[in-house]
């Protein structure tokens, strides 16, 4: 599998942004990558497994290896996103459930020849959030434990809507580095999370790159959520906008988009469809945005 993640990095020479966004599998993990070719991507992100569930998918390997194998073909880069109740900080009584989906969703991602599985970075309604740290941990361990493909776990950082954990870089650094197997983990910079928690104020990004990098967050980016923001600067709101119509403007987001972190990996938006219910003209727009590609 190695090689089917090795072949669009050489295709990155020409134009070194892979821009996409989230796309149905209606019609399959295959069907996927068809789709995000259809709207001019060269990235897309995709659910592995129901959404809305915590239950584990019976996959189709021949699905999968054929996705791997367009992406290879078309130099095309993706992930999975994870089902959004699973929760790695759930307590001990949860977590085998949450270590099953973890690893059942990894396989998946792995024969699709994706980057990897976007992970939020869990909730904890407990009185100490150490404890909801350690559950975290604990959750990771297990899942990686024995687990030797090549698509990675990436924690994705959170909004604070509902949940204090995942808000900074510091979180994530800390968490990846106590883990047993850190080479399994890297992480999903989710921009309106980061504008809504704090963690950007949109025209600042050569401050929080500086950052990133002297923590060792920014090596280990391994994918990006690319959303405007429906709320101000600190509302602790998820709620996304269209790029360039939100309160983070267009003009922080070129400024982020020519960062030399975000070449050779995933930008992908989950923002609405346009007018004609795809995603076609704002990938134009973000493609725009790059210089010199």
């Amino acid at each position: 599998m190695f090689l089917l993640r090795e072949l669009p990095i050489m295709k990155a020479q020409r134009s070194e942004r892979f821009i996409g966004a989230h796309v149905s599998t209606r019609g399959g993990y295959l069907g996927a990558a068809k789709t995000a070719l259809s709207l001019g991507a060269s990235a897309f992100q995709y659910f592995p497994m129901n959404p809305r569930r915590l239950s584990t998918k019976i996959w189709n390997n021949q699905d999968a290896q054929a996705c791997a194998q367009l992406c290879s073909e078309h130099g095309l880069l993706s992930i999975g996103h994870a089902p959004y109740p699973l929760n790695p900080a759930a307590e001990a009584a949860e977590r085998e459930l949450m270590v099953k989906l973890l690893k059942n969703a990894l396989d998946i991602t792995d024969a699709c020849g994706s980057v990897g599985l976007v992970v939020h970075f869990g909730k904890y309604v407990g009185k100490d959030p150490l404890q909801g740290y350690k559950n975290i941990i604990q959750c990771l361990n297990s899942a990686t434990q024995g687990y030797e493909g090549s698509s990675l776990i990436l924690l994705e950082n959170q909004a604070g809507e509902g949940a204090q954990l995942g808000l900074t870089m510091e979180e994530m650094v800390q968490i990846r580095k106590l883990c047993e197997s850190p080479g399994k983990i890297g992480f999903c910079l989710d921009t309106c999370h980061a504008f809504a928690s704090g963690l950007w104020q949109g025209h600042n990004w050569n401050e929080l790159e500086s950052k990133g990098l002297q923590l060792d967050y920014l090596p280990h980016m391994k994918a990006v959520h690319l959303n405007d923001s429906l709320h101000p600067y600190g509302s602790r709101r998820d709620r996304h906008a269209n790029i360039g119509a939100g309160y983070i403007g267009r003009e922080n987001f070129e400024t982020l988009l020519n960062s030399p972190f975000l070449t050779h990996i995933p930008i992908v938006l989950e923002t609405s469809s346009g007018t004609d219910g795809t995603h076609t003209q704002e990938i134009a727009l973000v493609k725009s945005l790059v210089k010199n590609t």
